[in-house]
């Protein structure tokens, strides 16, 4: 065992003394030690219930044979930092969140890892410590948040903009700020970090139902529960991340991705796990798995469900059987079994074909059982998850919330790279919250050298049908921090201009933003990318079909003429960040 290195030997009598100290056992102490990385605080909604998942891991851990050790780590709440200088250190701690993890890990040389995250940055943070550590591991998130009447996070921020416009009373106002969040958990559409806690599954390194299972169900407990049973088995085994976290799984991500249509950010994080796994990411490889995956869903943003819906529907694999034909299905994961194998007898579209009529999803019991459950679906130690209804043969559409969220949407999937002279290096999009009058777009550039002044400008009036916002200076290095940008985005929406304009970054948006957001420009401003050189009145041509965004510009002409904005001077650990930070199509890691 890793431990040994503290525990075995006369050597180590201080080392056996000091874990004493903390109550251990020598029992408890002879036994593997498994760090339970937490990632509770009180501030962020989606982590403050993290104590009783951590509490159920722990005793899945120890009814296994292990002895289970909690530290935490730090988060951000991009919700509550958005649209102030708060939002720069979001991207910025994901690296920190890592490098902590590490410290923990090898200074205290434990033997397996529960990662439990939750929200946006600490999500891809964990699983970049897992594939750099590479010890046995699995992740558990904390879960979304409900949605009640349809509202949700992003209805806070669209409601400001109908306000600004007289679309909205106070009272609908409060009403909204007070239900739109009701419970604990991320936030509830298929925004960032339950993208993030989604393709946890389709990578292989989390249970199924990690991204679905609300919060507040008992179900989720009981994940928790089977999670800390199942690093035990890992650890017998020796499965490390390395051996599920490779090229197949990046294309299997990938595919799920386009699949469920997650955050634009989810790519900006692949890279960067990408990049600690050591495998090759590039940004055309997005577009060519991009043309071959249908989008299968329309939550929110993009539509009216939530992730309570996709749980109903059967969550994360369900999906993956839409698109199993497209998935590495040998590859390995942490149920130690394959892709392939997980998704056995997953089978829920029974209204296309006649052979799919014997549906059964207990593999403990016969098909002529009637009141089957979605037990046992991954190995035994899955015994409590229940994903909807039953389904037999002789009742069709016993699940009928699988055919209202699970359908084909476009034969392309969610996200598109865009190339051209305003981003060389590509940029990234969202194409299915994007009207569809939306997908292509001409008009002129209203520029904003940082995302206050546009909002400024947005909530005065001074933004047209047909412009096109251009904010910079708000990349990794120019921000610094990739600021987020939910706010300028759900104002348009919110005065009813979503349809009209479009907005390009070398910044971020939220993954609850819709609309014609295309983020990521790279290069960025402050590097000296071709969106410093833009100006207002010119003409910006956007192509998402045809993946291109162009202006009709001669750039070389313009960088005679113009020179580059001088940062803002920075002190603290944002200096070094700026210094260290890579382009947003490298993943916005730190060298």
């Amino acid at each position: 065992m890793n431990s040994d290195k503290i525990k075995k030997g006369v050597e180590r009598l201080p080392h056996r003394s000091l874990l004493k100290a903390n109550g251990l056992t020598n029992s408890q102490i002879n036994k593997p030690l498994i760090g339970v990385v937490n990632s509770f605080n009180e501030i962020i909604p989606g982590h403050t219930h993290l104590k009783e998942i951590a509490t159920q891991v722990k005793n899945g851990i120890y009814s296994n044979g292990g002895t289970p050790l909690e530290f935490n780590t730090i988060g951000v709440c991009d919700g509550i930092a958005m649209g102030h200088n708060g939002m720069k250190y979001s991207l910025a701690s994901r690296g920190i969140i890592a490098d902590s993890i590490e410290i923990m890990v090898n200074a205290h040389c434990l033997d397996g890892l529960v990662f439990i995250p939750n929200c946006d940055k600490i999500v891809p943070a964990m699983l970049m410590a897992a594939v750099r550590l590479n010890i046995p591991s699995i992740f558990v998130s904390g879960g979304p948040m409900l949605s009640i009447n349809n509202l949700d996070l992003n209805s806070n921020f669209e409601a400001v903009g109908r306000y600004k416009v007289g679309n909205c009373s106070d009272k609908e106002l409060h009403e909204i700020e007070d239900n739109a969040c009701p419970t604990c958990g991320s936030c509830s559409g298929m925004f960032t970090a339950n993208s993030m806690n989604c393709l946890c599954e389709a990578l292989g390194i989390a249970l199924r139902g990690n991204g679905t299972i609300p919060a507040v169900f008992s179900a989720r407990k009981r994940l928790a529960f089977d999670a800390g049973e199942q690093v035990m088995n890992l650890i017998q085994k020796d499965i490390k991340p390395l051996d599920i976290i490779n090229e197949k799984a990046l294309h299997n991500a990938l595919t799920v991705d386009m699949a469920l249509g997650c955050s634009t950010n989810s790519l900006l994080h692949l890279a960067a796990i990408a990049h600690e796994a050591k495998l090759d990411f590039n940004l055309k490889m997005v577009n060519e798995i991009s043309e071959k995956t249908p989008n299968y869903c329309h939550l929110a943003p993009a539509g009216k469900h939530h992730m309570q819906d996709l749980q109903e529907a059967g969550g994360v694999y369900a999906v993956m059987n839409k698109v199993k034909d497209l998935l590495f299905l040998d590859n390995l994961t942490i149920t130690t079994k394959t892709v392939g194998e997980n998704l056995e007898n997953i089978f829920y579209d029974n209204t296309v074909d006649e052979n799919l009529e014997n549906i059964f999803y207990d593999n403990t019991i016969g098909k002529n059982n009637k009141n089957l459950v979605f037990d046992k679906v991954i190995d035994n130690n899955s015994k409590n998850l229940v994903f909807d209804k039953a389904i037999d043969k002789n009742n069709k559409n016993t699940n009928s919330k699988y055919n209202e969220v699970i359908q084909k949407y476009s034969e392309t999937g969610g996200l598109a790279i865009l190339f051209g002279n305003i981003a060389p290096n590509g940029s990234v999009v969202k194409r299915s919250a994007v009207a569809p009058e939306m997908l292509t777009h001409t008009g002129k550039a209203k520029v904003f050298d940082c995302e206050d002044d546009a909002i400024k400008s947005i909530y005065a009036g001074k933004i047209e049908k047909g412009d096109v916002v251009v904010i910079r200076y708000e990349g990794p290095a120019g921000g610094p921090g990739m600021r987020e940008m939910l706010s300028p985005t759900s104002a348009i929406a919110g005065m009813g201009l979503d349809k009209d304009v479009a907005l390009i970054t070398d910044g971020r948006f939220s993954g609850a933003t819709r609309g014609a957001a295309i983020g990521h420009i790279s290069p960025e401003a402050a590097s000296g990318g071709n969106i410093a050189y833009l100006q207002d009145g010119d003409i910006i041509h956007i192509d998402i079909n045809n993946y291109s965004i162009n202006a009709e510009v001669d750039f070389e002409k313009r960088k005679e003429i113009i020179k580059l904005k001088t940062l803002e001077p920075i002190t603290g650990y944002l200096e070094r960040y700026r210094k260290t930070v890579s382009s947003a199509d490298k993943g916005a890691i730190v060298r």
